[in-house]
Protein backbone atom coordinates (compact mmCIF):
# COMPACT_ATOMS: atom_id res chain seq x y z
CA UNK A 1 0.00 0.00 0.00
CA UNK A 2 3.15 2.31 0.95
CA UNK A 3 4.52 1.79 -2.13
CA UNK A 4 1.47 2.68 -4.50
CA UNK A 5 0.75 5.99 -2.11
CA UNK A 6 4.54 6.91 -2.85
CA UNK A 7 3.93 6.02 -6.48
CA UNK A 8 0.80 8.20 -6.27
CA UNK A 9 2.10 11.23 -4.46
CA UNK A 10 5.59 11.27 -7.22
CA UNK A 11 3.15 11.40 -9.95
CA UNK A 12 1.23 14.32 -8.11
CA UNK A 13 4.24 16.32 -8.17
CA UNK A 14 5.88 15.35 -11.22
CA UNK A 15 1.94 16.97 -12.99
CA UNK A 16 2.11 19.77 -10.82
CA UNK A 17 5.64 20.38 -11.91
CA UNK A 18 4.57 20.40 -15.54
CA UNK A 19 1.48 22.48 -14.95
CA UNK A 20 4.25 25.02 -13.27
CA UNK A 21 6.20 25.16 -16.67
CA UNK A 22 3.65 25.02 -19.05
CA UNK A 23 2.43 28.20 -17.43
CA UNK A 24 5.93 29.65 -16.44
CA UNK A 25 7.23 32.55 -17.71
CA UNK A 26 4.27 35.11 -16.88
CA UNK A 27 6.55 37.36 -15.80
CA UNK A 28 10.02 38.85 -16.15
CA UNK A 29 13.09 36.68 -15.17
CA UNK A 30 16.16 38.23 -13.21
CA UNK A 31 19.05 37.46 -13.93
CA UNK A 32 21.60 38.20 -11.36
CA UNK A 33 25.68 38.42 -12.41
CA UNK A 34 28.04 37.94 -9.92
CA UNK A 35 30.69 40.65 -10.77
CA UNK A 36 30.13 44.46 -11.86
CA UNK A 37 29.09 45.85 -14.71
CA UNK A 38 32.03 46.00 -17.91
CA UNK A 39 33.72 42.56 -17.29
CA UNK A 40 33.45 39.61 -19.26
CA UNK A 41 30.37 38.20 -17.20
CA UNK A 42 28.72 41.17 -17.56
CA UNK A 43 29.13 41.01 -21.03
CA UNK A 44 27.71 37.99 -21.30
CA UNK A 45 24.81 38.29 -19.39
CA UNK A 46 23.71 41.24 -21.65
CA UNK A 47 24.79 39.53 -24.63
CA UNK A 48 22.30 36.57 -23.90
CA UNK A 49 19.11 38.75 -21.91
CA UNK A 50 17.51 39.12 -25.25
CA UNK A 51 17.49 36.26 -27.17
CA UNK A 52 17.16 34.21 -24.32
CA UNK A 53 13.78 36.33 -22.89
CA UNK A 54 12.75 35.98 -26.78
CA UNK A 55 12.77 32.32 -26.65
CA UNK A 56 10.95 31.95 -23.68
CA UNK A 57 8.28 34.52 -24.05
CA UNK A 58 9.67 37.04 -21.51
CA UNK A 59 11.75 39.74 -20.70
CA UNK A 60 15.67 39.27 -18.77
CA UNK A 61 16.34 41.81 -16.38
CA UNK A 62 20.38 41.68 -15.89
CA UNK A 63 20.97 42.72 -12.23
CA UNK A 64 24.50 42.65 -10.58
CA UNK A 65 25.57 41.47 -7.18
CA UNK A 66 29.09 42.47 -7.43
CA UNK A 67 31.15 41.35 -3.84
CA UNK A 68 33.16 38.78 -1.42
CA UNK A 69 34.35 36.80 -5.10
CA UNK A 70 30.90 36.20 -6.03
CA UNK A 71 29.66 35.25 -2.30
CA UNK A 72 27.02 38.25 -2.13
CA UNK A 73 25.32 37.06 -5.74
CA UNK A 74 25.40 33.53 -4.70
CA UNK A 75 24.11 33.78 -1.49
CA UNK A 76 21.02 36.03 -2.98
CA UNK A 77 20.57 33.45 -5.54
CA UNK A 78 20.70 30.24 -3.05
CA UNK A 79 17.76 31.82 -0.83
CA UNK A 80 15.56 33.16 -3.57
CA UNK A 81 12.65 31.67 -4.51
CA UNK A 82 12.75 28.65 -6.74
CA UNK A 83 10.27 29.26 -9.05
CA UNK A 84 12.96 29.91 -12.52
CA UNK A 85 12.42 33.90 -12.27
CA UNK A 86 16.22 34.49 -10.41
CA UNK A 87 19.16 32.93 -11.58
CA UNK A 88 22.45 33.85 -11.31
CA UNK A 89 25.56 34.15 -14.29
CA UNK A 90 28.80 33.38 -12.36
CA UNK A 91 32.60 32.79 -13.11
CA UNK A 92 34.95 30.05 -12.72
CA UNK A 93 35.36 31.46 -8.85
CA UNK A 94 32.53 29.49 -8.09
CA UNK A 95 34.45 26.51 -8.70
CA UNK A 96 37.80 27.93 -6.50
CA UNK A 97 35.65 29.17 -3.77
CA UNK A 98 34.85 26.25 -1.71
CA UNK A 99 38.82 25.90 -1.36
CA UNK A 100 39.32 29.38 -0.60
CA UNK A 101 36.55 30.08 1.74
CA UNK A 102 35.60 27.39 4.80
CA UNK A 103 32.53 29.23 5.51
CA UNK A 104 30.47 30.28 2.55
CA UNK A 105 27.35 31.63 2.98
CA UNK A 106 26.01 29.15 0.60
CA UNK A 107 26.32 25.17 0.21
CA UNK A 108 27.71 25.23 -3.99
CA UNK A 109 26.88 21.52 -4.11
CA UNK A 110 23.55 21.29 -2.61
CA UNK A 111 21.66 24.38 -3.19
CA UNK A 112 22.06 24.91 -6.85
CA UNK A 113 21.58 23.55 -10.14
CA UNK A 114 23.46 24.05 -13.45
CA UNK A 115 21.89 25.40 -16.60
CA UNK A 116 24.84 25.29 -18.38
CA UNK A 117 28.04 26.92 -19.07
CA UNK A 118 28.06 29.79 -21.73
CA UNK A 119 31.91 29.63 -22.70
CA UNK A 120 35.51 28.92 -21.60
CA UNK A 121 38.26 31.73 -22.21
CA UNK A 122 41.66 30.54 -22.07
CA UNK A 123 44.35 33.05 -20.56
CA UNK A 124 47.36 33.86 -21.68
CA UNK A 125 50.89 33.79 -20.32
CA UNK A 126 52.68 37.36 -20.60
CA UNK A 127 55.70 38.99 -20.17
CA UNK A 128 57.47 42.47 -20.41
CA UNK A 129 59.13 42.82 -24.09
CA UNK A 130 62.25 43.90 -21.99
CA UNK A 131 62.41 40.41 -20.48
CA UNK A 132 64.88 37.93 -21.63
CA UNK A 133 62.25 34.61 -22.06
CA UNK A 134 61.11 34.84 -25.07
CA UNK A 135 59.55 31.50 -25.14
CA UNK A 136 58.05 29.01 -22.31
CA UNK A 137 61.15 26.61 -22.67
CA UNK A 138 63.03 30.02 -21.78
CA UNK A 139 61.19 31.08 -19.11
CA UNK A 140 61.03 27.63 -17.29
CA UNK A 141 65.27 27.36 -17.96
CA UNK A 142 65.70 30.35 -15.72
CA UNK A 143 62.97 30.34 -13.56
CA UNK A 144 64.78 26.66 -12.93
CA UNK A 145 68.12 28.28 -12.92
CA UNK A 146 67.43 30.79 -10.42
CA UNK A 147 64.67 29.81 -7.83
CA UNK A 148 62.42 32.14 -6.68
CA UNK A 149 64.03 34.88 -9.04
CA UNK A 150 61.60 35.83 -11.19
CA UNK A 151 58.12 37.08 -10.19
CA UNK A 152 54.86 37.11 -11.65
CA UNK A 153 51.61 39.66 -10.45
CA UNK A 154 48.12 38.46 -10.09
CA UNK A 155 44.55 40.49 -8.82
CA UNK A 156 45.46 38.87 -5.60
CA UNK A 157 46.10 36.53 -3.55
CA UNK A 158 43.38 33.02 -4.80
CA UNK A 159 42.44 35.30 -7.78
CA UNK A 160 42.61 33.46 -11.41
CA UNK A 161 45.57 34.48 -12.10
CA UNK A 162 47.69 33.77 -8.73
CA UNK A 163 46.10 30.34 -9.47
CA UNK A 164 47.64 30.00 -13.05
CA UNK A 165 50.76 30.77 -11.87
CA UNK A 166 50.56 28.28 -9.50
CA UNK A 167 49.11 25.72 -11.32
CA UNK A 168 52.45 26.91 -14.17
CA UNK A 169 54.96 25.93 -11.06
CA UNK A 170 53.50 22.77 -10.47
CA UNK A 171 53.40 21.63 -13.97
CA UNK A 172 56.99 23.34 -15.01
CA UNK A 173 58.35 22.01 -11.62
CA UNK A 174 59.66 25.41 -10.89
CA UNK A 175 59.51 28.00 -8.28
CA UNK A 176 58.62 31.87 -8.52
CA UNK A 177 57.80 34.48 -6.58
CA UNK A 178 53.93 35.83 -6.36
CA UNK A 179 53.06 39.22 -6.07
CA UNK A 180 49.31 40.15 -5.53
CA UNK A 181 47.62 43.19 -6.35
CA UNK A 182 44.59 44.81 -5.13
CA UNK A 183 43.11 44.62 -8.52
CA UNK A 184 44.15 43.11 -12.28
CA UNK A 185 44.37 46.48 -13.55
CA UNK A 186 47.14 47.70 -11.46
CA UNK A 187 48.93 44.19 -11.60
CA UNK A 188 48.70 44.44 -15.27
CA UNK A 189 50.06 47.89 -15.59
CA UNK A 190 52.70 47.16 -13.73
CA UNK A 191 54.05 44.35 -15.54
CA UNK A 192 54.00 46.91 -19.01
CA UNK A 193 56.08 49.05 -16.92
CA UNK A 194 58.44 46.60 -16.67
CA UNK A 195 58.27 46.70 -12.70
CA UNK A 196 56.88 42.69 -12.57
CA UNK A 197 57.94 40.46 -15.70
CA UNK A 198 55.37 37.91 -15.98
CA UNK A 199 51.63 37.91 -15.84
CA UNK A 200 48.82 35.52 -16.58
CA UNK A 201 46.09 37.55 -18.26
CA UNK A 202 42.96 37.22 -20.11
CA UNK A 203 42.83 37.31 -24.28
CA UNK A 204 40.52 39.80 -24.53
CA UNK A 205 41.66 42.46 -21.52
CA UNK A 206 45.29 42.01 -23.30
CA UNK A 207 45.07 41.45 -26.77
CA UNK A 208 45.58 45.36 -27.56
CA UNK A 209 48.78 45.31 -25.61
CA UNK A 210 50.10 42.78 -27.12
CA UNK A 211 49.22 44.07 -30.88
CA UNK A 212 50.49 47.32 -29.85
CA UNK A 213 53.94 45.78 -28.52
CA UNK A 214 53.81 46.40 -25.10
CA UNK A 215 53.43 42.57 -23.87
CA UNK A 216 54.89 39.78 -25.24
CA UNK A 217 52.30 36.39 -25.51
CA UNK A 218 54.09 33.30 -24.74
CA UNK A 219 51.31 30.55 -24.72
CA UNK A 220 47.58 30.52 -24.34
CA UNK A 221 46.04 28.31 -22.06
CA UNK A 222 43.79 26.34 -23.82
CA UNK A 223 43.45 22.87 -25.72
CA UNK A 224 43.57 24.85 -28.74
CA UNK A 225 44.81 28.42 -29.96
CA UNK A 226 42.35 31.66 -29.62
CA UNK A 227 40.72 32.32 -32.64
CA UNK A 228 42.21 36.36 -32.05
CA UNK A 229 46.07 35.38 -31.00
CA UNK A 230 46.43 32.78 -33.48
CA UNK A 231 50.01 32.91 -34.03
CA UNK A 232 50.03 32.40 -29.79
CA UNK A 233 51.03 28.72 -29.10
CA UNK A 234 49.22 26.72 -26.61
CA UNK A 235 51.08 25.83 -23.75
CA UNK A 236 51.63 22.41 -24.74
CA UNK A 237 52.79 22.99 -27.97
CA UNK A 238 55.44 25.71 -26.11
CA UNK A 239 56.41 22.64 -24.49
CA UNK A 240 54.43 22.54 -21.65
CA UNK A 241 52.10 19.69 -21.95
CA UNK A 242 49.25 18.68 -19.48
CA UNK A 243 48.80 22.59 -18.19
CA UNK A 244 44.86 24.26 -19.00
CA UNK A 245 43.47 27.03 -17.42
CA UNK A 246 40.03 28.32 -18.74
CA UNK A 247 37.94 31.22 -17.09
CA UNK A 248 33.84 30.68 -17.97
CA UNK A 249 31.06 31.90 -17.22
CA UNK A 250 27.97 29.72 -15.85
CA UNK A 251 24.41 29.90 -15.33
CA UNK A 252 22.51 28.66 -12.17
CA UNK A 253 18.98 28.04 -10.40
CA UNK A 254 18.02 27.48 -7.04
CA UNK A 255 18.28 23.39 -7.04
CA UNK A 256 14.75 23.50 -5.82
CA UNK A 257 13.43 24.66 -8.58
CA UNK A 258 10.89 22.20 -10.54
CA UNK A 259 12.89 20.06 -13.00
CA UNK A 260 10.22 21.08 -16.07
CA UNK A 261 11.31 24.58 -15.35
CA UNK A 262 15.01 23.70 -15.11
CA UNK A 263 14.69 21.89 -18.38
CA UNK A 264 12.94 24.54 -20.40
CA UNK A 265 15.69 26.54 -19.32
CA UNK A 266 18.76 24.87 -20.30
CA UNK A 267 17.38 24.54 -23.97
CA UNK A 268 16.50 27.34 -24.27
CA UNK A 269 20.38 28.89 -23.18
CA UNK A 270 21.74 26.03 -25.29
CA UNK A 271 19.64 27.74 -28.41
CA UNK A 272 20.64 31.23 -27.41
CA UNK A 273 24.28 30.02 -27.61
CA UNK A 274 23.90 28.64 -31.10
CA UNK A 275 23.59 32.33 -32.56
CA UNK A 276 25.80 33.72 -35.04
CA UNK A 277 26.13 36.81 -32.62
CA UNK A 278 26.26 35.34 -29.46
CA UNK A 279 29.24 33.14 -31.08
CA UNK A 280 30.64 36.15 -32.42
CA UNK A 281 30.67 37.96 -29.49
CA UNK A 282 32.34 35.06 -27.55
CA UNK A 283 35.08 34.94 -30.09
CA UNK A 284 35.33 38.31 -29.78
CA UNK A 285 36.12 37.61 -26.00
CA UNK A 286 39.03 35.67 -26.63
CA UNK A 287 36.38 32.25 -25.52
CA UNK A 288 34.79 29.95 -27.16
CA UNK A 289 31.16 28.27 -26.35
CA UNK A 290 31.01 25.50 -23.81
CA UNK A 291 30.60 21.89 -25.82
CA UNK A 292 28.09 20.25 -23.77
CA UNK A 293 24.77 20.16 -21.95
CA UNK A 294 23.40 20.94 -18.28
CA UNK A 295 24.33 17.12 -16.88
CA UNK A 296 28.35 17.82 -18.71
CA UNK A 297 28.29 21.23 -17.53
CA UNK A 298 27.91 19.67 -13.99
CA UNK A 299 30.14 17.67 -14.37
CA UNK A 300 32.52 20.27 -16.02
CA UNK A 301 32.62 22.28 -12.64
CA UNK A 302 32.43 19.22 -10.22
CA UNK A 303 35.82 18.51 -11.67
CA UNK A 304 37.02 21.86 -11.44
CA UNK A 305 36.08 21.96 -7.61
CA UNK A 306 38.45 18.79 -7.41
CA UNK A 307 41.31 20.29 -8.96
CA UNK A 308 41.47 23.47 -7.69
CA UNK A 309 41.24 21.93 -4.18
CA UNK A 310 43.94 19.82 -4.64
CA UNK A 311 45.56 23.11 -5.95
CA UNK A 312 44.92 25.28 -2.99
CA UNK A 313 45.82 22.96 -0.58
CA UNK A 314 48.92 21.33 -1.84
CA UNK A 315 49.97 25.37 -2.64
CA UNK A 316 48.88 26.48 0.60
CA UNK A 317 47.03 29.24 -1.12
CA UNK A 318 44.94 31.91 1.30
CA UNK A 319 42.97 34.91 0.78
CA UNK A 320 44.81 36.54 4.05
Amino acid sequence: MKFFIKIILVTMIAFVGLVQAQEWPTRPINLIVSYPPGGTADLMARTIATPLGKILGTSVVVENRPGASGQIAASYVAKASPDGYTLMLDASSYSVNPSLFPKLPYDPNNDFKTLGILAQYPNVLLVNPSFPAKSVKELIAMAKAKPNSISYASSGNGSAQHLAGVLFEVKAGVDMQHIPYKGGGPALNDVIGGQVPVFFGSVASTKQYVDSGKLNALAVTGKKRASSMPTVPTMAEAGLPGYEVYEWNGIFAPSATPAPILLKLSDAIAKVMQSAEVKEKVASLGGEPFQGNAETADKFIKAQMVEWSKLVKSGKISID
